[in-house]
């Protein structure tokens, strides 16, 4: 492997018709958006990729697109299997089709153990010879992994290059995996960017995450990479209201696809049943809140 990734890697919604069926064509659209906005990668079937709503067959079918599609940017795929077996399956073929990384979560465990999710990743990485994203998301996982967890990962599993870190307060606990790891795990934020700016100031590599506007999380990093902390701090804080207000729970994926939907960038706002489609209250206050930061 040779340099470690850096900046934003967009987390690409899957576009869905009307009818839910896989909408292919406006995968290219997400992908033209992801290269002009300046994004150094992008990631797919992700948790906000709906891609547990999806069959085996839906998911070769979109990682093959993104991957034929990147327009030479690294594409990590999202992995995550309810067994170790299922996510070396998923992760043997993102590798033969050509995915730079694969990013997996903890699997769900009746009795979260931190011993077995280490040999969950050892095995995975037996597998494959791509680097692995450990992807720490208790929120959907179940699963909580200490920072000195990280340690351990470090020590027995080299492909473990990155860390997608969504377990607030990010930017403390970014802090105290780093005093363990130092600068061996590059370490991503996700949560929509909410709280971008401090991980960044706290020694993040970049975000993993899918805000609609992917320009505007290339701008605050590349400000901060640049030492323009200033101008970074400007650019988030304009637009913190438009983070907060997508990063809604329940309703997150919702609002995303209909800003991506607005930007004419896919063709259909659909959310996979049966994950929530949004009000029409709320789309107004969407546009309001867009027109009112500059992105409406």
């Amino acid at each position: 492997m040779s340099e470690r990734f850096t900046g934003v890697h967009w987390m690409l919604a899957t576009p869905f018709n009307d009818d839910e069926t896989i909408d292919l064509d406006s995968i290219e659209n997400l992908l033209e958006e992801a290269k002009s906005s300046g994004c150094e990668g992008v990631v797919a079937l992700g948790v906000t990729g709906e891609a547990a709503r999806m069959t085996d067959q839906e998911r070769t079918a979109v990682a093959t697109k993104v991957i034929d599609r990147a327009n030479g940017m690294p594409v990590t795929l999202g992995a995550t299997g309810a067994g170790t077996k299922a996510t070396i399956d998923y992760c043997i073929q993102a590798q033969d089709i050509g995915a730079a990384a694969v990013m997996v979560s903890a699997p769900s465990m009746g009795k979260p153990n931190l011993d077995a999710l280490l040999t969950h990743y050892e095995r995975i990485a037996e597998a494959i010879n791509i680097p692995i994203v450990v992807q720490d998301y208790p929120q959907t996982s179940g699963v909580h992994m200490p920072p000195a967890f990280f340690g351990r990962v470090v020590d027995n599993i080299p492909q473990a290059h990155y860390l997608k870190l969504e377990d607030p307060p990010t930017p403390t606990k970014i802090t105290a995996i780093k005093d363990i790891i130092g600068d061996k795990m590059s370490i991503f934020g996700g949560l929509g960017g909410v709280f971008l700016l401090d991980e960044l100031r706290r020694g993040s590599s970049g975000a993993m995450t899918g805000f609609a506007y992917p320009e505007i999380l290339v701008s605050i990093c590349n400000h901060m990479y640049a030492g323009e902390t200033a101008a970074a701090e400007s650019v988030f804080r304009k637009h913190l209201p438009a983070f907060l207000f997508e990063f809604q729970e329940g309703i997150g994926v919702a609002i995303r696809k209909q800003s991506l939907f607005e930007r004419g960038l896919i063709k259909s706002p659909k959310v996979r049943h049966p994950g929530p489609q949004i009000t029409s209250a709320t789309k107004t206050e969407l546009s309001e809140l867009l027109t009112s930061v500059g992105l409406g």
